[in-house]
């Protein structure tokens, strides 16, 4: 498969939240405003990326039977020394965004990856693999909240769009608009990919006639 291929599946054919709907908690909980969305994404797609490469290095040296512990411990690690760094330069950010960063470790897409990919193939797959799968999260984390707020606060990124006479839907920054507008994309994505794959039957149909 070419990295390309690897890459992106995760923007789109597998997208953790979109398509395969991992991860769904901070999706609801932090996309309330543009960047917490960003700073969470950024964050899941370098713990998955660096988890993957770990993974990957080391997939020969550990005993299947204690492979997702190690698995853990790593992807820990990983989300430790985002806490730190995140704290240490962003420490409003860092509160704002609080125990959905140390719950990280728990992702199932990040577990997943390295069950799935990084411990069968090589570094420079697996990595790619981790990009893909990363920037697919944090695109959606991105989008999520990028709707969110524009239509809850009337802002993106806190610069106002609609004016003062906008009067904003409340619900948009409460779970309830995050769940409702989440499942809409899902249910979106669903038939985006339903299309393509018909189309992709198609072509291959005529190719053989």
């Amino acid at each position: 498969m070419k990295l390309w291929d690897i890459f992106y599946k995760g923007i789109f054919e597998q997208n953790p939240i979109f398509r395969l709907a991992l991860s769904l908690c901070p999706a609801l909980a932090v996309t309330s405003t543009v960047m917490n969305a960003l700073a969470m994404g950024l964050s899941v797609l370098f713990v998955i990326t660096a988890n993957n490469v770990v993974v990957s290095i080391f997939r020969k040296c550990v005993n299947p039977k204690v492979r997702v512990p190690v698995y853990i411990t790593s992807i820990a690690t990983i989300v430790t020394v985002v806490q730190l760094v995140l704290q240490a330069f962003l420490p409003v950010l860092y509160k704002e965004l609080s125990i959905y960063l140390a719950l990280i470790v728990v992702f199932a897409i990040i577990l997943a990856r390295a069950e799935v990919f990084a411990a069968k193939n090589g570094v420079i797959p697996s990595m790619f693999d981790g990009l893909g799968m990363g920037a697919g999260f944090a695109g959606a984390m991105v989008l999520i909240g990028a709707i969110r707020e524009l239509f809850g606060a009337g802002t993106i990124l806190g610069v106002s769009i609609f004016g003062a006479a906008y009067n904003p839907a409340l619900i948009m920054i409460l779970p309830p608009g995050g769940f409702i507008l989440i499942g809409l994309m899902i249910a979106s994505f669903n038939l985006m990919g339903e299309y393509q794959a018909k189309a992709k039957a198609k072509a291959a149909g005529r190719s053989e006639a």
